[in-house]
C-alpha cells in the first residue's frame, strides 16, 4: 500500500468483513491489530476504525487485491467457526476486486484442508497466475 488513506481503508475493509457474522471474535481483534501494526497504524487510529463508515479505496495492483483476499481469508478462518455469511461476503469482495472466481473457489478449499487453514502465500499467487494462462 502506498498512501495513509488506502492502508487505512484496507484496514476498514478486513474490519468490515470481520463484522459481517455480526460478532468480533477476540482471534480476529488480534488479526486486525497485527496488520495493522504491519501497515505502520497506531493503536489510536486503529480504534477509530470501528467508528468510521468511509467508502473503500480500490486497490489497482492485482498483487496487492491478491495479498487482501489472502488477509480476509486468513481473518474469516481465524476465528475457528467459518459462517456462511462470511464464505459468501469473501467471494463477493474478491468479485468486486475483479479476481478470477475460480481462482477463489480452489484458494478457499486449499484453505480449508491445509493444517490451521494456512497456505504459503507464494501457493496462492501461483494458482491466480494459472488463470491468467
Amino acid at each position: 500500500m502506498n498512501t495513509e488513506a488506502e492502508k487505512r481503508s484496507l484496514l476498514l475493509e478486513m474490519i468490515m468483513f470481520a463484522t459481517v457474522d455480526g460478532h468480533l471474535h477476540k482471534r480476529e481483534l488480534e488479526f486486525l491489530r497485527l496488520v495493522a501494526l504491519e501497515l505502520s497504524i497506531s493503536e489510536e487510529e486503529f480504534q477509530d476504525l470501528f467508528h468510521q463508515e468511509t467508502k473503500t479505496i480500490p486497490i489497482k495492483s492485482e498483487i496487492q487485491r491478491i495479498n487482501q483476499f489472502y488477509r480476509l481469508a486468513l481473518l474469516m478462518h481465524c476465528d475457528g467457526v467459518l459462517h456462511e455469511r462470511e464464505f459468501k461476503a469473501i467471494q463477493q469482495i474478491a468479485l468486486e476486486m475483479g479476481l478470477n472466481p475460480s481462482a477463489v473457489k480452489r484458494v478457499l478449499e486449499m484453505m480449508k484442508k491445509a493444517p490451521k487453514t494456512v497456505i504459503n502465500p507464494t501457493l496462492v499467487l501461483q494458482v491466480f497466475q494459472e488463470q491468467h494462462n
